[in-house]
């Protein structure tokens, strides 16, 4: 069996935030922007692989979740603990400082993990957790 990852979905609360941070804090590239205001999905992924995707997309529109499901993603969202996204890079400590100088806040600078990875984390504008992990 052959299975690739295509895309992902990440909620963005203010696609044109999230656009700034994937496009210009991690250099991601735009491959769809389709609707407008709240109701706006934007799909970016890294330059290099075109078969990857970040689809971002607003918080809970789907038509089968409740008001108190709203209101239970609205909460984890800004606690950051509703999405992550684990990236990788030859070069964490270079590719925090690159992210870091765009003004992204910081959940966790660069660190030796005890199970074995260098890793560093943000939060992007909608409050999920963007991890960068060092490549072996």
């Amino acid at each position: 069996m052959d299975i690739n990852i295509s895309s992902t979905f990440l909620p963005a609360t203010d696609p044109d935030a999230s656009l700034a941070f994937y496009r210009d804090a991690l250099g991601f590239e735009i491959r769809n922007d389709v609707g407008r205001g709240t109701m706006r999905w934007i799909t970016v992924g890294p330059a290099g692989q075109k078969d990857v995707s970040i689809v971002l997309h607003p918080p809970a529109v789907d038509p089968g979740i409740t008001e108190d499901e709203r209101r239970t993603i609205t909460e984890m969202m800004a606690k950051g603990t509703y999405a992550t996204i684990v990236l990788s890079s030859p070069n964490v400590d270079a590719a925090f400082a690159k992210v870091e100088a765009t003004g992204a806040d910081v959940v966790q600078e660069p660190i030796d993990q005890p199970y074995g990875i260098r890793d560093c984390a943000f939060r992007d504008p909608a409050g999920n957790t963007v991890r960068i992990n060092q490549q072996p």
